[in-house]
């Protein structure tokens, strides 16, 4: 398989029709590389709020409704690329409006065969919670594609191992990421590594890069894709199958063998995700001491 993570930046939009361009030119560049799998970052939905106006861009709440209010067009827009392309798309996430009192954070996978399915964000930022207000939405999915088991961990929440743990049977977890600082995006790409070392499977991250002057939520972010893999048998020293080049947007592919994750997993150097379970008797046993 073959993975496809973007450094994704957001535009201004004067058009839907010029959104639909943009993300048919990325998803077909991708495809055309030979991409199985289309990973694109957190928030990176946010260009469409330009759509309702420079107001309602710059205005923290009205922001977070207009694209909501948008994501009917957009989940129709991934659905007929990928189909078209042949391809899964974990579509950039979107706050959204769905029955809870406040919005939610949630990314959508498209497969090619039509089907969709939804992951929400489940431990909100500092910023998300004052002054955005962005809440928890569904909890944890496992997605069950042809490519194989894939979860979703979308940025700070790749940093709690427990989230990670509970989606150890996926070979694939994707990590969309917004983050403003460089110490940001380390701190996901650090999570999304050691869940990889922990679950003894592959994680692909994405980021949201550059400028955005129109918005007060997303007005600089740093990143760059990443492929990453356990620092073990069949995958390379460092655990980076692949990584992009700082804040340039663009994809960073990397070529995944799930043979790979499976023998890691049976017959690896360590078998981290096997012995997880022993950490349980081992922390109830400390004690304190002074020698």
């Amino acid at each position: 398989m073959k993975i496809a993570t973007a450094a994704y930046p957001l535009d201004w939009l004067d058009s839907w029709s010029q959104y639909e361009d943009k993300i048919a030119h990325w998803v077909s560049d991708a495809a055309g590389q030979g991409a199985d799998l289309l990973v694109f970052p957190e928030y990176g939905a946010m260009e469409l709020c330009t759509l309702a106006g420079a107001n309602v861009a710059a205005d923290l709440e009205q922001s977070l409704h207009a694209v909501s209010d948008r994501m009917e067009p957009v989940h129709a827009l991934h659905q007929k690329l990928a189909a078209e392309h042949g391809v899964h798309i974990l579509g950039a996430s979107a706050p959204v409006n769905d029955g809870y009192d406040r919005p939610v954070n949630r990314a959508t996978l498209y497969a090619p065969n039509g089907k969709r399915g939804h992951q929400d964000k489940q431990i909100m930022t500092r910023f998300e919670r004052d002054p955005w207000d962005v809440v928890p939405g569904d909890g944890l999915q496992v997605f069950e594609t042809e490519l194989g088991k894939i979860g979703v961990l979308i940025c700070y929440d790749s940093e709690f191992p427990l989230l990670g743990r509970e989606l150890s049977e996926c070979e694939i977890l994707l990590v969309p990421s917004c983050t403003e600082a460089l110490s940001g995006y380390w701190r996901v790409r650090i999570g999304a590594m050691a869940r990889a070392l922990e679950n003894q499977c592959v994680s692909a991250m994405a980021s949201l890069v550059g400028e955005a002057p129109w918005s007060e939520s997303v007005d600089v972010t740093t990143g760059m894709g990443g492929i990453f893999g356990p620092p073990d048998t069949g995958f390379p020293m460092t655990g980076v199958l692949a990584e992009g080049t700082l804040n340039h947007p663009a994809w960073t592919y990397g070529e995944v063998d799930m043979d790979a994750i499976a023998h890691v997993r049976a017959d690896g150097v360590v078998l981290n995700r096997t012995h997880w379970a022993e950490q349980d008797s081992r922390v109830n046993s400390v004690t304190n001491s002074l020698v």
